[in-house]
């Protein structure tokens, strides 16, 4: 089984059809809202959902702050305002969306960081949120956005940054 990915959670309960505010921390937005997208719940969510899974049944942009867009989302199986508070605060996972050219967090972290003369910078620790550019932090502390990525494997990062950055 492949990992999941934590893509989002639930707000609110919104209306009286069983319709939920959705904040996706994802930016695989088009593929996540669509009808039929599925969201995989654990614990306590999943009983209150009476199932593990949530299947979208309808999705339309409410709100679109500056770092974040919320969504008002229907779930097959949710039609109760009752219902929809039941999954207030409920944390969304999904597969992983097959792209042969995404990078995601969870791949880089432990991985070398290398820039383009082919130095090696140490090892990456952690993807630091920022708005301007995600940011790589090196386990000295040292932050390198995520822009400047060229390519990664499974072992190592490859970068092409400004001289004196590093």
């Amino acid at each position: 089984m492949t990992a999941l990915l934590e893509v989002g959670y639930v707000g609110k309960a919104h209306g009286l059809k069983g319709e939920v505010v959705v904040h996706l921390t994802t930016d695989r937005i088009e593929e996540r809202t669509a009808p039929g997208a599925v969201f995989v719940v654990a614990g306590e969510a999943s009983v209150a959902a009476g199932q593990p899974e949530l299947v979208v049944r309808s999705a339309r942009l409410q709100q679109r702050k500056a770092t974040q867009e919320l969504w008002v989302m229907g779930f097959e199986g949710v039609t109760g305002r009752e219902a929809a508070e039941a999954l207030r605060s409920t944390v969304l996972s999904a597969e992983p969306i097959e792209d042969p050219d995404a990078v995601f967090a969870h791949d880089v972290i432990g991985c070398r960081l290398v820039d383009q003369h082919g130095t090696d910078h140490g090892e990456i620790v952690a993807l630091v949120a920022n708005p301007a550019s995600d940011l790589l932090e090196l386990a000295d502390g040292r932050l390198v956005p995520l822009a400047f990525l060229e390519s990664a494997d499974d072992q190592t990062v490859h970068v092409d940054v400004p001289d004196g950055l590093l």
